[in-house]
């Protein structure tokens, strides 16, 4: 049984030209449920390996506050540099070159 909004559905793709039969059309239709539910499966599989390694990873916990840390750490280190690499050379009193 179908409802009649699907039957409609059904016999306008028909009509169409897009399949030469309803049989046709219900039976593209299963295909692209069950590559939907493969591709599903494959997602679920992966989340679920990564989870598993990440569970069971040996590595030590880092918590979020020491994320943050090295991250501002890392963010004043970059902007140390690109204020350095910005701002003009002194000029030197030993030699002629900046003169």
């Amino acid at each position: 049984m179908m409802t009649p909004e699907l039957g409609q559905a059904l016999r306008a793709s028909v009509a169409s030209g897009e399949f030469a039969s309803t049989s046709e059309a219900l039976r593209d239709a299963v295909r692209v449920r069950q590559r939907e539910r493969e591709e599903y499966a494959e997602r679920m599989a992966s989340i679920r390996n990564q989870i598993y390694r990440s569970v069971n990873d040996g590595r030590p916990v880092v918590t979020g506050g020491q994320i943050r840390k090295r991250l501002s750490a890392l963010h004043a280190k970059t902007v140390t540099a690109h204020e350095a690499r910005a701002s003009p050379q002194p000029a030197c009193s030993t030699c002629a070159r900046h003169d």
